[in-house]
């Protein structure tokens, strides 16, 4: 049986405007026309991305691109995460090999940064592009920056210990042991987990996706450091 892993957000919005063009169109002020050439958007992209083209140019066009973000509509607001894809693209390469992550997950961070930065640019900046993608590549490397430095260890009591690592092909079990209610009912919950989806998982998001956030969350404070549940994670092979 074979599967098919969903397309990315890169790959669905480049399928999705490489031909097409929103309207109003992007215009260039290269001083022939008052009022501006208009382009069509795989012209205006190849400009925003073209070291050798007219500095003024470029920066009037990254200009009009945050304009649109903000004025455009839902249309163009698609289209400016298009005309940013040629300048994430090879930081998502990179943080993906680099920290292990998840390919999709990378997009859609910076995507979102992408387009926060373009958000609040300046109308006074001469180097809008520069602003923008740098700014918004460096706030995705400090999110992977920071889950890398997560260690995920065996053994709780020895967390300051060097992780002793996982290999692709084990799973990491999560035992939870709720406290014996007064009816003497209660059953532990086991949830196994690859190991290459272990990094970067919060307790909270594995609690909501097991239906134990309730309990995570409604559980008072007795005064008397009472017991609620045991939560222990370990790994295990496959056939564990």
């Amino acid at each position: 049986m074979t599967f098919f892993s969903r397309p990315g957000i890169f790959t669905t919005v480049e399928r999705r405007w490489a031909d097409n063009d929103p309207t109003p169109p992007l215009r260039l002020f290269d001083g022939t026309e008052p009022a501006g050439v208009p382009l069509s958007l795989n012209r205006a992209r190849a400009l925003l991305y073209d070291r050798t083209a007219c500095s003024l140019a470029r920066a009037s066009l990254w200009h009009q691109v945050a304009e649109r973000f903000r004025t455009g509509g839902t249309d163009w607001r698609e289209a400016v995460v298009w005309l940013g894809l040629q300048g994430l693209r090879r930081n998502a390469s990179r943080i993906t090999w680099c920290r292990r992550a998840d390919r999709e997950d990378v997009e859609a961070e910076l995507v979102t940064c992408y387009l926060e930065e373009l958000a609040k640019l300046e109308p006074q900046d001469p180097e809008p592009g520069r602003t923008v993608l740098r700014s918004a590549c460096s706030r995705a490397w400090e999110v992977w920056r920071d889950t890398h430095r997560e260690n995920t260890v065996e053994d709780v009591e020895r967390a300051g210990g060097a992780s002793p690592g996982a290999g692709s092909d084990d799973v990491w079990r999560a035992d939870y042991d709720p406290a014996p209610r007064w009816s003497g009912l209660s059953a532990s919950l086991r949830i196994s987990v690859p190991a290459h989806r272990v990094e970067g998982v919060r307790i909270g998001a594995l609690a909501s996706a097991w239906g134990v956030a309730g309990t995570a969350t409604s559980v008072g404070h007795s005064g008397r450091g009472r017991r609620v549940a045991t939560l222990s994670l370990r790994r295990v092979g496959r056939k564990g």
